[in-house]
């Protein structure tokens, strides 16, 4: 059974925390954001990105094999 987020639950990490939630280093993150692979949200000069983005992300990769 699918776990639903509550939107409580959603919280907007930085690019270095979602960084270490994906074990990645950021120029690849960067070119994750470039290929439209991750969603991220703009607020003033600062890039974050949501929890459930990062869970998004991770699902695509693991339904494709990636």
């Amino acid at each position: 059974m699918e776990q639903k987020t509550k939107e409580a639950d959603i919280r907007l990490l930085s690019v270095k925390e979602a960084c270490g939630r994906l074990g990645i280093a950021h120029w690849k993150f960067y070119d994750l954001v470039h290929q439209h692979a991750i969603k991220t949200v703009r607020i003033g000069k600062r890039r974050l990105i949501s929890t459930r983005a990062i869970e998004d992300f991770i699902n695509k990769q693991e339904r494709h094999g990636a």
